[in-house]
């Protein structure tokens, strides 16, 4: 795939996408035949190699953990001089062209704490290969350019294992002696071995089926435990949902006889996309109203559409190498962000997705960890599952959506799937495709992979009182990130309106294309100046800084027809005031309390929407737009700011909470917009300092017949100091302590509450019996959570610095993919000021000290450092 770069003595090597070459050997066809142990699994792999080119070069197989126990060639044992280990590789030489391959290893899938390759997990035997695991189970070219086709058998304990389900369609099954038994199954189209997926255990099946567009019949699957078995129901429907989607909007069927998918309780990711059996963290597949939120029950919506979509954009179009990650990911993450937008409220999911962006990939993009959506080098490929290739990559293809419209972006999405329908392509293949199937010209959108950071935008609005015209004058600039100091301008689509002041109404959107340093548009026939509104719908993922005023800023969030530029007013509007009130300017907040009042009192908007309007933005999000954070100052200033608009709308917040009550659950838009604004007022009469609110918040936590109103009182509870907090955090802990999907919430609460003790809370959680780190969703839910909470991570003392340099050292060893994901946060070290910068930096000093440090977080401390 790529040739290798030490980069000294005993540090990783580097791994640059310009040395990529085609591989040497091709393995067309597989046979597996697992013999399944928990404790020791014999794994017998039969390959089919061909010779690639012109070439003498030997046979080489990545390996990793694995015990050889035979190996032979043509069906004849080789002698270990035939044969050779380079580091955990398996090397043979080969003097045909064409050969069959066998190895028989053993592994041991109990003590495989890193959950990559095959692993136990609550009683389960199952996999995880994305991105390099494969080479743990078996002798293989571990790269995504090796497509195969498998045919896998599996024996196991039937009392154990009673179900056997792998990749493709099931062929064959039967007993053994011994109360054993066997299952074939069979997957007819090529794939990359990061797709290979094998789940052995004791598991119940919601079972249902899906007719395909051509009449074809397909067996639908979630296998999980017998006791999940009805929390189910949501997961199936949204798997239908996005099947019947997938060939309405993109005209994509699905091409198995099978679908399955199984939850696991211990998985490093969300969901895994393996050809016909997804394996999915147990998160994103459980949902009832007792145990789930509304956001999880659309994660669960989103994430079974998205791996379910992975079908067409990742399996039957895989990626050539991991540099092209964004290929798959980017494309599937646009896709299930619009499958949801079709679901619910386009307006809210478009507000979400933008929140998320800005709060994980805008801060990637600012820092030591920025990289372009497609990078040029790596040491650990799964550091590099990361916003900016997720995200910014779907970003990257809804620009492309809006600058070719929905039929040019489906005529080009067609000519990409007919083109490489079972290769493994890149990036530059589907820009190529777009170009070719919508006739446009994305020569110089091409920047968008190549050059990492975010654009800013400059805005100003001129107004010409002699000929009425109004004049836009945007200038870009993409700031420096590491090893790319000088950018070149972005192309980029940015929609905007002119609103009248007067009647509050506009001419329609222009679309704008912006391609250069600086440029500007013209636009007739305005007697007075107009009101700009800017980036609508989100069109461009940039930032904007506009001479809009407040008062601008408050038309906006009164009178904008378009949802996001209408949130958006709203939030500058309030971000305007906090960061004047952090630099130490008298700032006046009435426009922001009319502007909440006004919007609270519109009866044509909708409750979900209301709800994301009138909440204050995050304190990281206030950070973000400071050169310098002071996480004091900025706690202090939203929390009064809080405090005021809670004070001065106690009334409405108490109207508010009393109408949004139900009489029963329902996953309408409307119940759950309801539940959302529900909580939101809930948030706003807590911090108003009114004597009964904590005793209302009480009363919704004891009440609720919903996980989502539940959650949001003890939130509420949790960050004050009332007398109902403890009561509250143990009755949660008790309804719950035997679901640890629930437990992991009751964990994530405490670690994001603006507590006084929020640190000293977090560390005695750590030794709570129920807390482990060989599970990577309760380490996020402590750990991953502490460090989101800007006020309690930055403690002056650098105690919480401290705290998560220790569980970064103690997991490595454990799981080290995991233990990488908590690096980043110390990483922005150069934000703060000198105290806080200086201890951050210690603890990443501290951890690239540590004997036996894993490349995933070496590389992660390294950047950080550099």
């Amino acid at each position: 795939m790529a040739d290798i770069h030490t980069t000294g003595a005993g540090a990783p090597a580097i791994i640059r996408r310009s040395d990529y070459r085609a591989p040497l050997w091709l393995v067309p066809d597989v046979a597996l035949d697992f013999a399944l142990d928990a404790d020791a699994t014999q794994v017998r792999a039969t390959l089919a190699v061909t010779r690639n080119g012109d070439h003498d070069q030997p046979l080489r197989l990545d390996g990793e953990g694995l015990v050889p126990l035979s190996i032979t060639v043509d069906g004849i044992a080789l002698t270990p001089d035939q044969w050779s280990m380079d580091g955990s590789a398996l090397v043979i030489p080969l003097s045909g062209n064409a050969h069959a391959v066998e190895t028989l290893v053993t592994i041991a899938p109990a003590a495989n704490t890193q959950l990559m390759g095959l692993y136990a997990s609550g009683g389960l035997l199952c996999t995880q290969c994305e991105a390099e695991g494969f080479r743990r189970i078996t002798f293989f070219p571990d790269r995504p350019d090796v497509l195969s086709r498998y045919s896998v058998r599996m024996t196991a304990d039937k009392a154990l294992y009673p179900v056997l389900l792998a990749n493709g369609d099931p062929v064959a099954s039967g007993d053994l002696e011994d109360g054993r038994h066997w299952a074939q199954w069979n997957d007819p189209f090529p794939k990359p071995c990061y797709l290979f997926a094998l789940v052995a255990g004791d598991l119940a099946c919601n079972a249902d089926g899906f007719t395909t567009m051509s009449g074809r019949k397909v067996s639908l699957g979630i296998w999980v435990k017998a006791a999940d078995l009805p929390r189910t129901a949501h997961a199936m429907k949204a798997l239908k949902d996005s099947m019947a989607w997938d060939e309405r909007v993109y005209g994509r069927e699905y091409d198995l006889a099978a679908f399955n998918i199984v939850a696991v309780a211990d998985f490093n990711f969300g969901a895994m996309e393996n050809k016909g059996l997804n394996i999915f963290n147990s998160r994103y597949i459980l949902a009832d109203p007792e145990t789930a939120t509304d956001m999880d029950y659309d994660a669960v919506e989103g994430v079974v559409a998205h791996e379910y979509f992975h079908n067409w954009s990742g399996n039957r179009v895989t990626c050539r190498d991991w540099f092209q990650l964004s290929l798959k990911e980017g494309f599937t993450v646009f896709r299930d962000q619009s499958f949801s937008a079709d679901m619910g409220s386009p307006a809210v999911k478009r507000i979400d997705d933008v929140r998320i962006l800005r709060a994980a990939q805008f801060q990637e993009d600012s820092g030591p960890l920025a990289h372009p959506v497609r990078p040029e080098s790596y040491m650990e490929i799964s550091n590099f599952y990361t916003a900016t290739i997720y995200n910014k990559g779907a970003e990257v293809i809804r620009m492309m959506h809006t600058l070719l419209g929905p039929e040019r972006f489906r005529a080009g999405s067609d000519l990409y799937f007919d083109r490489h329908d079972g290769q493994a392509a890149t990036c530059e293949d589907f820009v190529k495709a777009m170009e070719d199937g919508g006739g446009i010209d994305l020569t110089q959108f091409r920047l968008w992979y190549s050059q990492a950071g975010t654009p800013r935008i400059n805005a100003t609005l001129t107004h010409d009182a002699a000929t009425g015209e109004a004049i836009l004058t945007l200038s870009q600039a993409v700031p420096p990130t590491p090893g790319q100091p000088d950018k070149k301008p972005m192309a980029m689509p940015i929609r905007i309106a002119l609103f009248d002041r007067a009647s509050a109404r506009h001419h329609g959107d222009a679309l704008l294309h912006l391609t250069q340093a600086e440029q500007s548009f013209r636009f007739p026939g305005f007697s007075a100046p107009p009101v700009l509104s800017i980036n609508r719908g989100f069109s461009a993922p940039v930032v904007i800084d506009s001479d809009r005023s407040q008062a601008d800023l408050a038309f906006l969030s009164a009178h904008d027809d378009d949802p996001f530029a209408r949130y958006e007013a709203m939030q500058q509007l309030m971000v305007n005031v906090l960061v004047g009130t952090v630099a130490g300017q008298a700032m006046d907040d009435t426009p922001v309390i009319a502007a909440i009042r006004d919007t609270i009192a519109d009866s044509k908007l909708d409750d979900a929407f209301i709800a994301e309007a009138i909440r204050l933005p995050s304190e990281s999000y206030i950070g973000d737009q400071m050169l310098l954070v002071d996480p004091d100052a900025i706690h202090l200033a939203r929390d009064r700011l809080q405090a005021k608009i809670g004070a001065t709308l106690e009334q409405e917040w108490r109207a508010l909470h009393a109408r949004t009550e139900a009489n029963g659950f329902s996953l309408s838009s409307a119940a759950k917009g309801a539940r959302k604004l529900r909580n939101t007022a809930l948030l706003y009469l807590s911090a108003s300092g009114a004597k009964d609110a904590d005793a209302i918040a009480f009363a919704q936590f004891d009440r609720a017949d919903n996980m989502t109103e539940r959650q949001g009182a003890l939130a509420v509870l949790a960050s004050g100091i009332g007398d109902h907090r403890e009561a509250a955090l143990d009755i949660f802990y008790n309804r719950y302590a035997d679901d640890a999907l629930v437990l992991d919430k009751w964990f994530q609460t405490q670690a994001l509450a603006f507590h006084p003790d929020t640190l000293a809370i977090v560390d005695a959680l750590g030794r709570h019996k129920d807390f482990t780190l060989s599970n990577p969703n309760r380490v996020r839910s402590l750990y991953g959570a502490f460090a989101a909470n800007q006020w309690g991570f930055h403690q002056g003392d650098g105690a919480g610095y401290r705290m998560v340099a220790d569980i970064v050292i103690a997991l490595d060893s454990l799981n080290p993919q995991t233990a990488a994901r908590l690096v980043p946060p110390l990483g922005r070290w150069r934000r703060f000021d000198a105290v806080r910068g200086g201890a951050m930096r210690a603890e990443l000093e501290r951890i690239l000290a540590t004997p036996g440090l894993s490349k995933d977080v070496t590389e992660q401390v390294v950047k950080s450092l550099e």
